[in-house]
């Protein structure tokens, strides 16, 4: 990369996070950081996009480790548009995954597996993706719900979801942004699908994967008290960001807001969600799929599945 090129990039990262970064002080920090590094030649030596948005990456969460915010590098050409440039690629993204949809499935004994991946999208890219998947797995007892391959989502897509859980609205977080104007999230107050009953079990399986949005579904759930979250600490990011073309290959994003849970009254940030049980994240999904089986026994040993329940648990040894 050209040496003026490369100035022009740094310079503007650090002029927009000086500007929309969600903690004003933090962000005064970061600018005078990247400025720095830029007078001392550190970004010089980068041979391409890719090498100097690692590099600049580095930088900007050397201050308060934020992973939200870098200058991310993407092999295809963003579009030369003012909006958020990941708009497109998210919209492109849900149409070639059937809207983060990777599995449902009943399992034996009438347990029901839900695995989201890359993302929960948004409603009106995944609505349907996501009441279709939900209305499939309604009548079974007991479910899982796979989050350990979820990168990130919207907290619409999250409100969504976490409507199907509960029997009413739940004021979920309040999101702060740094102007001083805040939002409030509530969970979906209708669904074009039954709800899942209150009585039944739910686990969350998580890991190291597990990131933005899709901690946010199993932290909401866990504070809730709605399901048992199952496998090894999330990444640890909880704000949300808002990108920016600084090259044909190059978005910076950067966060722009702080959710505050209506339960905790705090978030995941920098800590991620801690499970209630801990086990590698491999084993997760067999662990909790045991522990679906037992506490479906334990509640009603004379259900109509109790047989297939029992046989299921046998051959789990």
């Amino acid at each position: 990369m050209r040496p003026n090129e490369i100035t022009d990039i740094v310079q503007r990262a650090a002029e927009l996070v000086a500007a929309e970064y969600v903690l004003p002080d933090v962000a005064e920090q970061i600018g005078t950081h990247l400025g720095e590094r830029l007078r001392s030649g550190a970004y010089a030596g980068a041979a391409g996009p890719a090498a100097l948005g690692a590099l600049v990456t580095t930088d900007l969460q050397s201050v308060n480790h934020d992973l939200h915010l870098r200058l991310k590098h993407h092999d295809e050409p963003l579009p030369e548009a003012a909006d958020d440039p990941t708009d497109e690629h998210f919209a492109r993204l849900a149409a070639r995954t059937m809207g983060g949809i990777v599995r449902v499935q009943r399992l034996p004994g009438n347990v029901g597996l839900l695995e989201i991946a890359p993302y929960v999208f948004p409603p009106d890219l995944a609505g349907h993706a996501l009441t279709a998947a939900l209305r499939l797995l309604a009548d079974t007892d007991a479910l899982l719900l796979d989050l350990r391959g979820t990168e990130g989502g919207s907290p619409d897509g999250v409100a969504l979801l976490c409507g199907w859980f509960f029997a009413e609205p739940v004021h979920l977080h309040t999101m702060h942004e740094r102007s001083g104007a805040t939002r409030q999230f509530w969970s979906a107050a209708w669904l074009p699908v039954p709800r899942y009953a209150p009585e039944k079990p739910v686990h969350v399986l998580t890991g190291p994967v597990t990131f933005s949005g899709g901690e946010e579904l199993a932290y909401d759930l866990q504070q809730f008290g709605r399901a048992t979250v199952v496998g090894e600490r999330t990444r640890g990011g909880a704000h949300p960001r808002i990108g920016h073309r600084l090259h044909r290959h190059l978005e910076l994003t950067v966060p722009v807001a702080r959710p505050v849970h209506a339960v905790s009254g705090t978030n995941w940030e920098g800590c991620g969600v801690a499970p209630d049980v801990e086990v590698p994240a491999g084993r997760a999904r067999d662990l909790a799929y045991t522990r679906s089986l037992e506490a479906l026994l334990a509640a009603d040993p004379d259900r109509p599945a109790a047989d297939e329940v029992r046989a299921a648990l046998a051959v789990r040894g």
